[in-house]
């Protein structure tokens, strides 16, 4: 059993954690690699282990069989494409504030163990993959566990844009953005903006408007067959922003298309602990009815 471990380095300082964890780990029987999650920005000062051999994701990821995280909900998303491709089963530890998609915590290590023996079950989640088409040239294509986000600019006083599904208008939206969401994003930004709140198993396709200036826009729930189209206004000189899962703004200008349609390749996520849904929100979020 090989296990990559994952610290984001700003969370996991000195990466402690996965340290201890290589230990348990190691003792159970598991082969480890430690890894970074990307590459830490040019300057930064960090509190790395001198006498620890750091391998890359890109070199352990296709030899795998598991790859555990230790950082907040943003460094397993950041995970999970690279993840997704090698067919390799996540497990977040959480070292930030909510970490909704953690299956441990900080004080929790000691339970990996059962992971050296494949003492384990893995949960499937629906991703979405996204491309955007300015005519008829794919610019850009990433995949999503949480969310496609289109918002207007800083300077723009209110975005436009239609969204479609399989080529049928659902409606026009006209406020802040729009969120397109798998049911585990139905948790993050897109609860925030009113959205329901989906089990992460389920398989549908979340649009949620942003401060919409309508009294008719609602929240939509769509079978995840559907292919949704986001759409500009040809003409329109306001620049729009689209953001996947939190990433690297991509700049979007009239006419432009983001069509969002299922990934072929559902995210694992590996499940320990015998905790519902339901008792993640309670102590995540304060409960649904509090």
């Amino acid at each position: 059993m090989k296990i990559v471990l994952s610290a984001n380095p700003y969370r996991d300082k000195g990466m402690r954690a996965a340290l201890e964890a290589r230990r348990i780990l190691e003792h159970a029987g598991a082969q480890t690699a430690l890894c970074l999650p990307f590459q830490p920005k040019k300057g930064d000062r960090l509190d790395l282990p001198r006498h620890v051999t750091l391998s890359t994701m890109e070199e352990e990821l296709p030899g795998a069989d598991l790859l555990v995280c230790f950082g907040g909900d943003g460094t397993i998303l950041h995970a999970a494409r690279d993840a997704t491709r090698c067919g390799v089963p996540i497990l977040g530890v959480n070292m930030g504030s909510v970490g909704f998609m953690a299956e441990l915590e900080r004080g929790e290590l000691p339970l990996l163990a059962p992971l050296a023996q494949g003492m384990y079950t893995v949960e499937d989640r629906m991703m979405l993959d996204i491309q955007v088409l300015r005519g008829n040239k794919v610019i850009h294509e990433d995949s999503a566990l949480n969310d496609a986000v289109i918002s207007k600019g800083s300077m723009a006083r209110v975005a436009e844009m239609e969204v479609l599904a399989d080529c049928v208008k659902v409606t026009t939206i006209t406020g802040d953005g729009v969120i397109v969401a798998t049911p585990t994003g139905s948790t993050a930004y897109s609860m925030s903006a009113g959205g329901p709140i989906v089990e992460p198993t389920s398989s549908c396709i979340l649009i949620t408007p942003v401060c919409a200036h309508q009294l008719t826009a609602r929240a939509m729930v769509l079978a995840p067959e559907r292919i949704v189209t986001v759409r500009l206004p040809r003409g329109n000189r306001k620049y729009l922003y689209l953001s996947i899962d939190g990433g690297k703004a991509v700049r979007l200008t009239g006419g432009d298309r983001v069509e969002i349609r299922r990934s072929g390749r559902p995210t694992q996520l590996v499940r320990l602990a015998d905790r519902s849904f339901y008792q993640v929100i309670n102590q995540k979020l304060g409960g649904l009815t509090q």
